[in-house]
């Protein structure tokens, strides 16, 4: 089967690539580099022929309220009205867990926007809604330090491995389409407690101070804004392992 990876060079992307050519699958990876642009449009009549399956896990270039906005939409749009025209029988993306309650954070409103669209769309799909990974935990950490010390709301958080996304990925883009499938690591933990523990394990001097007012990417948290509502299918790796792996000597 042709499965046509669009942003397949990156973090999840490569790996998404990697599992579906081990199961005997074309995969195929869509991004500039190989002549394919998803915001212009260019090189994706070609690349869509003869796929049943598009799975989009690319990213925007810049994070900027207005940019993030533009790229999504305008990608999806292009990509959508591509494989319709291909007759694409499966459209695969990649979002987050709670995109909808967080209407202050411009990258979730943009993510968000992407969901409506391949919902009103008559392409039969399967979004996977992610919770945040935890090769992504210090980069959170540098944007919510101030001087010395991290701003993190306690929080429940539940991060994921991203190998275990691309395995998640892979899995839903060989199956019939799903609607939407909710994906979270097996740890349900407080957002504070994970990114003390990840600076600790890098022995990293900054202090970690939970704070229920601090933001995350200019939004105010509740409990349960960054995990599932209900059942998640579990990524098996535990954070501990994971931490330990990544730090080890």
């Amino acid at each position: 089967m042709k499965i046509v990876v669009v942003g397949g060079s990156g973090l999840i992307g490569s790996k998404v690539v990697d599992r579906l050519g081990g199961q005997g699958h074309e995969a195929v990876v869509a991004t500039p580099r190989t002549g394919v642009n998803t915001v212009t449009g260019e090189g994706l009549a070609e690349v869509l022929k003869g796929a049943s399956v598009v799975v989009d896990v690319s990213n925007s270039p810049s994070f900027e309220d207005t940019a993030v906005m533009e790229f999504f939409t305008a990608s999806t749009r292009n990509l959508l009205a591509a494989e319709t025209e291909a007759g694409v029988g499966h459209h695969v993306a990649l979002s987050i867990v709670g995109t909808s309650r967080l209407p202050e954070n411009g990258y979730f409103r943009a993510k968000h926007a992407q969901e409506e669209l391949i919902v009103a769309s008559a392409i039969p799909h399967t979004i996977v809604y992610a919770t945040q990974f935890f090769e992504f935990v210090g980069g959170i950490a540098d944007t919510a330090t101030e001087g010395d010390t991290v701003r993190v709301a306690p929080v429940l958080f539940q991060p994921i491995a991203a190998a275990d996304v691309s395995e998640a990925v892979a899995r839903v883009a060989v199956r019939p389409p799903a609607g939407g499938v909710e994906i979270a690591g097996p740890d349900r933990l407080r957002f504070d407690e994970v990114v003390r523990r990840v600076l600790e394990a890098r022995r990293d001097p900054r202090r970690v101070v939970g704070d229920p007012d601090a933001r995350y990417f200019g939004s105010k948290l509740q409990e349960g804004s960054l995990v599932p509502e209900g059942d998640a299918d579990l990524g098996p790796t535990r954070f501990a392992d994971w931490l330990k792996e990544h730090t080890a000597e």
